[in-house]
């Protein structure tokens, strides 16, 4: 079973899922970190695929991509530093990046190397719709990986059944329209949006991510949804401790605390 799948089974709530920016702050530290994070009691990481237009992140991420990319990293040098990876670690890893290098990668020898090196799915923000199930799906599923879809605020009630519907694995539900980046607390509109999405009884799990920060807002993401994805403030600490994955862990724990 994919460990996606298999985490939603055995641990259906409160989950909290860490993305980091492959090659940043350091290129080497991309297996450190991975293994810190599940020795620290992360759920599940997403692995940012550094691209030079990064449409949907904040500043943060666009800062770590850009690092990223001058230090060399590319995909098949993550490809090359994940090689290992599961002689140790178990949970589910995602790779999160932007369609284009992995066109230019070529999608179907990108998932026989996700499969090679233990990666259970892919977030690709701009991937259409209509063209995730007329050609990549097929590609996805013949090496049993997930295709994560996104919903937002303002995605209807038909497409978000659809979405429902169409994927596997868990809906990532954005928190706002915006791009990515740390809030204070989730407004009113936030809250509605949750409770209509919950009260759609999807038939698969959802996490909500974009602006998780602190105690409130990880609490909020984890009451309405299967439990909470941390980008930016994680890639913050991360920065700032110069690699040191254990530091920015602690510290990011510290702060869910306030």
């Amino acid at each position: 079973m994919n460990r996606i799948n298999q985490l939603f089974q055995q641990n259906p709530q409160n989950l909290l899922s860490l993305y980091f920016c492959a090659g940043a702050p350091t290129l080497e530290g991309t297996a450190d970190v991975i293994r810190t994070l599940e020795k620290n009691g992360i759920s599940m990481i997403e692995i940012g695929v550094p691209f030079s237009d990064p449409m949907a992140d904040g500043p943060v991420i666009q800062d770590a991509a850009t690092k990223a990319l001058r230090n060399g990293m590319s995909l098949r040098k993550l490809f090359e530093q994940l090689k290992d990876i599961r002689q140790d670690v178990k949970i589910p890893l995602i790779l999160m990046g932007y369609l284009n290098p992995v066109i230019q990668f070529g999608f179907e020898r990108f998932c026989q190397k996700c499969v090679e090196v233990g990666i259970d799915g892919m977030i690709l923000p701009d991937l259409p719709f209509a063209d995730y199930m007329e050609e990549y799906k097929p590609i996805a599923d013949k090496y049993d990986l997930r295709i994560i879809m996104l919903i937002t605020p303002e995605t209807s009630e038909e497409r978000i059944r659809f979405i429902d519907e169409n994927t596997d694995g868990f809906i990532y539900m954005v928190s706002s329209a915006a791009i990515t980046g740390a809030q204070k607390e989730f407004n009113e509109a936030k809250q509605a949006y949750f409770n209509k999405v919950h009260a759609m009884n999807l038939k698969h799990p959802t996490m909500i991510g974009f602006g998780i920060s602190n105690r409130q807002t990880l609490q909020s993401a984890q009451a309405n949804a299967n439990g909470a994805i941390i980008g930016s403030k994680f890639v913050q600490l991360l920065d700032a401790a110069k690699g040191d994955a254990q530091l920015a862990i602690d510290q990011l724990y510290a702060a869910l605390k306030e």
